[in-house]
This record gives structure tokens, sequence and C-alpha cells, in this order.
């Protein structure tokens, strides 16, 4: 197999069928793909990460982010978006 069509393999099961989504209350993006109902795959970038009230808590409080299991609203704003159609759910 040549380089380009292990880069080009490596980033299609990263990074395929993830699509930006902007939640409700803090505004900044993650990159989000619903497999099912059930199962979410959600790609946090550093500035996600610095922009989320949830997160900017925990490390107020002197907890690592790598300790905080989820961000409620995040999670809130997924599912609203897979309910209302703007986020597309079991696309592989």
């Amino acid at each position: 197999m040549a380089d380009a069509d292990i880069r080009s393999d490596r980033s299609e099961y990263l990074l395929g069928g993830l699509r930006e989504l902007a939640w409700d209350r803090c505004g900044v993006c993650v990159l989000v793909k619903k497999n099912s109902m059930q199962h979410t795959s959600v790609q946090w970038s550093p500035a996600a990460v610095r922009g989320c009230a949830e997160f900017a808590a925990a490390v107020s409080a002197g907890r690592p982010t790598a300790r905080v299991a989820t961000c409620a609203s995040l999670r809130d704003s997924i599912d609203r978006a897979a309910l209302e159609g703007r986020l597309e759910v079991g696309r592989s």
C-alpha cells in the first residue's frame, strides 16, 4: 500500500463522517458523528476545551480536563441537532 493510500485511509478512519457542531451554551465547535442515537463520536479541539464552561469550571476547581466525563450542554446540543435533522444519524 502506498504512503498516500495509508494517509487517506487513516484520515477517513479518524475524520470520516465528522461534522462541525457549535453548541448552544458556549458557542464553540467540536467535530461530531452520530453512528446511532446511542453512539456519538466527538473530537475536541484545544480551542473547544478552552471555550467550554464545564471544562473551565473543572480547571478552576483544580481538576484536570481529562477527568471531565462529558459536557452536559454539548450532549443536549448534539441530541437536539440529531432530532432536528441538522446532524445525520447512522452515516458511516
